[in-house]
């Protein structure tokens, strides 16, 4: 999209959905913001709370209560609807219900006449990612989730605690599925500059209790024991929703580890997943493919197994 006026429509007003709000109104990020909420008068209450606050920030955002007919000018419409959970539950098994909601609301949102950029933050992200760009017919580009970005936030602030540096020194990424099949491309994992690997093998005896796959699992199973203690995890997916917004409308060219689909990359296609892409203005510009050992492209091609895998039962579940 070309800089200038923004129109952002934010659809659940939950946890996910308000601290992503509060978010783009103290970053001033887009000149418009809408809520849309099954419970009106929850969406009132927000956006109201909302607009009090506004004069404490350097902003001058228009937020307001909408309905689906609001997303046929958007910019960006972001699914940020949450789904019942129950402890000891993965992000697979609530499909059947994120998936009868997800169908619903999407066609509502392409009846409006929608032609915009289609953010999904709703889990299991990646197949919801894929049942919304099935169902709305939009191109691959401007339908996009926010896949392992979250995971990869969450792997450098671990990193950076082991190492002693500042987690933006560090690149690190996840890949695959936003869940407990995700990878760790080890070999492209670098701080400073310098190769992780190499970093662990330099100081044996300093990292000598490190061992890789179990700060995988730790990065996988993390987001479980917050939601136990807090009953959402809501911080830190809306910091990288912003983020993705904000690199729309500013059209950055950032990259970022979301859920896309690939044609061809990685030996992978018709599915979407955590991999690195270029995204801007227009959505998502391009894939990063890196160079993988063969022990990591096979635990990617195992994670995106279990995501073909969902991604059947969601068309059973759902027709389109």
């Amino acid at each position: 999209m070309a800089i200038g006026r923004s129109k952002v429509v934010i659809i659940g007003a939950g946890n996910v959905g308000t601290a992503l709000a509060h978010h783009l109104v103290i970053c001033n990020t887009c000149n418009n913001l809408v809520l849309i909420n099954r419970n009106a008068e929850k969406a009132w209450a927000e956006v109201t709370d909302l607009n009090h606050s506004v004069g404490y920030y350097d902003s001058n955002i228009q937020i307001s209560v909408g309905t689906y007919s609001d997303c046929i000018d958007a910019d960006i419409v972001v699914l940020a609807v949450g789904v019942p959970y129950t402890e000891g539950m993965t992000r697979l098994d609530m499909l059947e219900n994120a998936a009868t909601v997800v169908a619903s609301i999407t066609s509502a949102v392409m009846d409006s006449g929608f032609h915009g950029i289609f953010l999904v933050i709703t889990n299991p992200v990646d197949a919801m990612t894929y049942l919304v760009k099935s169902i709305s017919g939009l191109p691959d580009s401007k339908v996009m989730g926010t896949g392992t970005a979250l995971d990869s936030a969450r792997l450098r602030y671990f990193l950076a605690d082991l190492i002693g540096v500042d987690a933006r020194s560090l690149e690190a990424m996840c890949m695959g599925e936003h869940g407990d099949s995700q990878m760790i491309p080890w070999s492209q994992v670098t701080v400073g500059a310098k190769r992780i690997i190499d970093i662990l093998r330099d100081s044996p005896e300093r990292f000598r209790y490190v061992e890789l796959d179990s700060i995988r699992k730790e990065i996988a199973k993390i987001a479980y024991q917050i939601v136990k203690q807090k009953g959402a995890t809501n911080y830190g997916i809306a910091a990288v929703a912003a983020r993705m917004i904000k690199a729309i409308i500013q059209d950055e060219n950032i990259v970022m580890p979301l859920s896309v689909m690939p044609h061809g990359e990685y030996g992978l296609s018709d599915l979407y997943l955590g991999i690195p892409a270029v995204l801007n203005g227009s959505g998502i510009r391009e894939l990063v493919e890196y160079h993988l050992t063969n022990q990591e492209h096979q635990a990617l091609l195992a994670s995106a197994a279990v995501l073909q895998e969902a991604n059947q039962k969601v068309q059973q579940l759902v027709k389109w």
